[in-house]
């Protein structure tokens, strides 16, 4: 039977030998009231364990021993009471909380554990990166110094051929309090060939999640700015904030982007930026530059901002960043609970495209708007009240092209619903709204003018189900609507009302314009129907139609919009998943001629080894929203996993009105338990007076097990046997 022994810590403090290993413990107070370190005690097991006459403690046989979330394992533990010398006899395993083990022949140590020495030593961080030494000298019990040591997070087969990648030092240190690794007469080797030397450098412990260093280097080239590398550097300046720095240098290009982060107690920000000097815009000063950041604030108030600017409309595109054809810039103070909501912000646009005109568009907003719901118990229901103040600004003075425009609008409503014993659902709606608008720099309008509308509305639902065998299941819910509303004063100008979607989200809707500058007017009815199937097989389908008609047309709505005229075009939606592998989605507007005015469709599917995403769509001509010709186009983005470690991935724009492809790009991407190599090829056929088509190429190779949660045992490579 196995012999277990509980000792006090003293005598066999030994657990703590784990060089790398830094175990926590709870503070506790001394008399002279100094904080000191109170360790759980510590569990041998073995097979056998006793003391020697000359007060030598041995265990001997699977000896095992224990404490907090250490565990030691050895052939055979001598503790000599006198000298306080400690011999373990290996083979050695020691684990701690699943994150480092060391491995060791033999080891040779004093009683407090600050030194001594394990011969054939390992050290494995994470289950990865593992070090290998001949020997390891603990040094104050801080330090672990390993000498002739091969490290590297390659997995390792027993045929004894190198891994890909290591990199041999004549010694590295560990320090376990600073958690950093520092190698001396280091080489990177590849297959065991030497790549390049390095007399000294720095690397973080992997169970270090923030360390000042260098970060993964990529190459980028592009027909623009030639062959380039980035090295991001970064800083940590602190537990709550840190900078990355990150040089970018090729043969036309001289650039330096930053990202600031820092976390407050009730906040945090973000800053993003880049300065540049290169061959494209010669003696220029390039960049951009972003800002967001949230708070809390008393009172359950929130505030918010998100500010973007650039040097000139290419910027974005020429260097690879999120191609934006308008910068929206906000600051923001919110406060939402149950029953109500406030928001007031501050938004300025700056327009990278070169067809427009700065000064003559609305670039300077305020908005600010206030929501409360009422529940009043004598009338039933539940009452919305809406305060909105809006105000934009165009920079240009001159008449008609320098419109500025406020707005202060007054909104009430009463909902109320009945569901009857056959299951007829009855919503009834009323309302009045009155704006006050006012118009300067535009003689074509009144300065000032007050319209109300009041409206009302009602509609009738009754759904049905139906189920049939194999776990078929149908649900079919008619709808019809009757609403009426009367606007008194409609000489506005239209700035916020230029684009309209008409889909399941406003199809019973009283008024489908974005905003409340332009109001539906006159009576209407609604025709709809929703349908959806649910199957055993685990297939789910989702449809709508549904059709506006009115009493009166309405002019303002544009010609591909779908509700011009006294009746709208036929709305068709519908959408389609299959076993949570494919899903589809689509929506368009027949008109009476039963020709699209507007269609989309978009698709997913996620199989075993590959995925794939697309989208199409078309609008018709349409010279009310700036569509001088028909767009017709379809996006594809898809990936394919060739074997456990190769995937490939491309995407393509193209644009089928003309006959061309606006963007594409190929993607291949190597992964396995220690490395990660990404290379893409990108081309954008797009230009215009500011921008000229670009080929980009990129390439990133990233050694992993020097980072937090790197490793992937799925691309673990396995050894084979011949």
């Amino acid at each position: 039977m196995r012999q277990i022994a509980s000792l006090v810590l003293s005598s066999v403090c030994f657990l703590g030998l784990s060089a790398p290993l830094s175990a926590q413990s709870a503070p506790a107070v001394s008399s002279n009231g100094s904080a000191e370190a109170v360790q759980p005690p510590a569990m041998l097991v073995a097979d056998s364990v006793f003391i020697t006459p000359d007060r030598q403690l041995i265990a001997k046989g699977n000896v095992e021993a224990f404490q907090g979330d250490t565990r030691l394992r050895a052939r055979e533990i001598v503790f000599d009471r006198e000298s306080g010398k400690l011999t373990i006899t290996g083979p050695i395993r020691i684990d701690q909380g699943g994150t480092v083990t060391v491995l060791a022949n033999s080891a040779e140590l004093d009683e407090g554990l600050q030194n001594g020495i394990l011969s054939g030593a390992r050290v494995v961080f994470d289950q990865q990166l593992q070090l290998a030494a001949l020997q390891m000298t603990r040094v104050g019990g801080r330090y672990s110094q390993l000498y002739k040591t091969s490290v590297t997070s390659c997995h390792i087969c027993e045929d004894g051929k190198p891994p890909l990648w290591q990199i041999r030092a004549q010694k590295v240190t560990h320090d376990q309090l600073e958690q950093q690794l520092y190698f001396e007469n280091a080489q990177f080797r590849v297959l065991d060939v030497p790549i390049f030397y390095l007399p000294g450098m720095r690397l973080p412990d992997p169970n270090l999640k923030r360390a000042s260093g260098f970060l993964i280097p990529s190459w980028r080239t592009t027909s623009q700015l030639g062959t380039g590398i980035k090295v991001p550097y970064f800083f940590k300046l602190g537990d709550h904030r840190d900078l990355t720095v990150t040089p970018y240098i090729s043969s036309k290009t001289k650039t330096l982007d930053f990202r600031f982060r820092q976390a407050f107690r009730r906040g945090r920000i973000e800053l993003l930026g880049a300065y540049t000097r290169d061959d494209l815009y010669p003696n220029e000063d390039r960049g951009f530059f972003y800002a967001t950041g949230d708070f809390d604030l008393a009172n359950s108030f929130k505030f918010e901002f998100d500010l973007k600017t650039v040097s000139d409309n290419a910027y974005l595109v020429d260097y690879g960043l999120p191609n934006l054809d308008r910068l929206r810039s906000e600051i923001a103070i919110t406060r939402v609970k149950r029953d109500s909501a406030f928001r007031a912000s501050v938004i300025h646009y700056e327009t990278l495209r070169d067809s427009e005109n700065e000064d003559q568009i609305p670039s300077n907003i305020i908005d600010v708007g206030y929501e409360k719901r009422l529940f009043p118990t004598s009338i039933g229901g539940e009452v919305r009240l809406n305060l909105d103040l809006h105000g934009h600004q165009r920079t240009a003075n001159t008449d008609i092209l320098g419109r500025d425009v406020t707005r202060f609008t007054a909104d009430a409503e009463w909902l109320r619903n009945w569901t009857f014993a056959h299951g007829l659902r009855v919503d009834l709606e009323m309302g009045a709204s009155i704006d006050k608008t006012g118009v300067s720099d535009d003689s074509t309008y009144p300065s000032s003018s007050t319209r109300s509308t009041p409206r009302a509305a009602l509609t009738l639902r009754y759904p049905m189900t139906r189920s049939f065998g194999a776990g078929m299941t149908h649900f079919i819910e008619p709808i019809f609507q009757m609403g009426w509303s009367n606007t008194s004063n409609a000489d506005v100008p239209n700035d916020e009302s230029n684009y309209v979607e008409f889909d399941q989200g406003n199809l019973l809707s009283l008024s489908r314009f974005p905003a409340p500058d332009r109001r539906e007017d006159g009576a209407a009815a609604v025709v709809g129907l929703n349908w959806a199937g649910y199957s055993a097989a685990k297939w789910q389908a989702f449809a709508t139609v549904g059709q506006i008609f009115r009493q009166k047309s309405i002019t303002e709505f544009s010609k591909t919009s779908g509700l011009s005229g006294t009746s709208s075009d036929i709305l068709l939606a519908g959408q389609l998943r299959l076993d949570e592998k494919l899903a589809l989605t689509a929506r368009g507007l027949v008109n009476n001629s039963l020709n699209f005015s507007k269609a989309e469709v978009r698709g997913e599917w996620t199989g075993t080894r590959s995925n794939l995403s697309g989208s199409y769509l078309w609008l018709g001509r349409d010279p009310q929203e700036n569509r001088t010709l028909a767009v017709s186009e379809f996006w594809f983005d898809g990936g394919y996993q060739v074997t456990p470690n190769w995937k490939a991935n491309a995407n393509l724009r193209y644009d089928i009105e003309d006959s061309r492809a606006t963007g594409a790009g190929v993607g291949l991407v190597y992964q396995n338990e220690c490395v990660t190599v990404n290379i893409s090829l990108n081309r954008r056929y797009t230009s215009t007076t500011s921008i000229e088509p670009s080929t980009d190429f990129g390439f990133t190779i990233a050694l992993n097990g020097f980072a937090v949660q790197s490793g992937n045992k799925e691309y673990r490579r396995s050894c084979r046997k011949s």
